[in-house]
């Protein structure tokens, strides 16, 4: 299953986009819509919207990777929507080890819907940017397919994820 635009245009609210490199909350460098500079991956100047669009490309594709390799219990758009959210905020290894994924993958939905407010702490703290989010994603993940909540992100939320500053 592929993320929708619904679920691309909730990742990118939540993520935000920065065409420069520079230190989220716990200090990853880090570019675009939340890409993770990687190891031989170099960004000395800022990038363009579609340089942007490409890396979220690739991101999203590691995502449903891991939804597909690891989530055996049939989704609708949503649920794999909120799935793709929360791979991509925390990872593939995150969704595989998860209490969340085992309850989905046992058929129990709502537990897995609120296993996900358990994911809202960056550097080993508390952080109200990301339960904020954790709280979206439940919604989404539990919203009927015809109407996905609306995407509601406050520019308190965005200051509390990622620091904006240029990565030197």
């Amino acid at each position: 299953m592929k993320t929708s635009a619904h679920g691309l245009d909730f990742i990118s609210r939540w993520e935000g986009e920065v065409r420069h490199v520079y230190l989220d909350c716990v200090g990853i460098p880090t570019i675009g819509v939340g890409h993770v500079v990687l190891p031989g991956e170099s960004f000395p100047a800022e990038i363009s919207h579609e340089q942007v669009l490409a890396l979220l490309g690739r991101d999203i594709s590691k995502c449903e990777d891991s939804i597909a390799r690891y989530v055996s219990a049939a989704l609708n758009q949503n649920q794999h929507d909120a799935l793709a959210s929360f791979t991509f905020n925390c990872g593939g290894g995150a969704l595989e080890k998860s209490s969340l994924r085992a309850k989905l993958n046992r058929g129990d939905y709502v537990g897995a819907a609120d296993g996900l407010l358990a994911w809202c702490k960056a550097g080993g703290k508390d952080n109200t940017g990301l339960l904020n989010r954790r709280k979206a994603e439940r919604a989404l993940f539990l919203a009927p397919v015809a109407a996905p909540p609306p995407i509601e992100v406050t520019p308190f939320d965005l200051q509390q994820l990622v620091n904006v500053a240029p990565h030197a």
